[in-house]
């Protein structure tokens, strides 16, 4: 299954009840269809960089949140039409990370053991400098 970030700006609402029914409907609807939800953030209610029209509604406050998730192609269309749908919900998009985790994780830094730094000091180092 891909590896999927998706970000979604909301309407802002005075109860938290609102973002959070939003957030749970959207992490639900990935995990019944088989799908894994890694991470959700939140990323605090913003002034939005211009007034968005949504549902005849004009915003001008919204809250911004990522989901990171595995998923089908087929999940995330049917996601994409409940997102398309919901009245709270502004924009929204979704960004491939990745087919696989090779993908996705950076591959482990190669280091060379060097055996001159196991060697111990000598003990008159400071001999073989000289007088000043």
């Amino acid at each position: 299954m891909p590896f999927y970030k998706m970000l979604c700006i909301s309407a802002h609402f005075r109860e938290y009840r609102h973002i959070k029914d939003l957030v749970t409907m959207s992490a639900r609807h990935v995990m019944d269809q088989g799908g894994v939800v890694r991470n959700i953030e939140s990323w605090g209610t913003q002034t939005l960089p211009q007034v968005m029209r949504r549902h005849k509604k004009s915003q001008t406050v919204g809250d911004y949140w990522t989901m990171y998730f595995d998923t089908s192609p087929r999940t995330l269309n049917s996601l994409a039409l409940k997102l398309r749908r919901d009245p709270r919900v502004i924009r929204w998009t979704m960004l491939k990370q990745g087919e696989k985790i090779q993908d996705i994780v950076l591959p482990r830094e190669k280091t060379v053991m060097r055996m001159d730094y196991l060697k111990p000091l000598k003990e008159n180092s400071w001999s073989d400098i000289g007088s000043f």
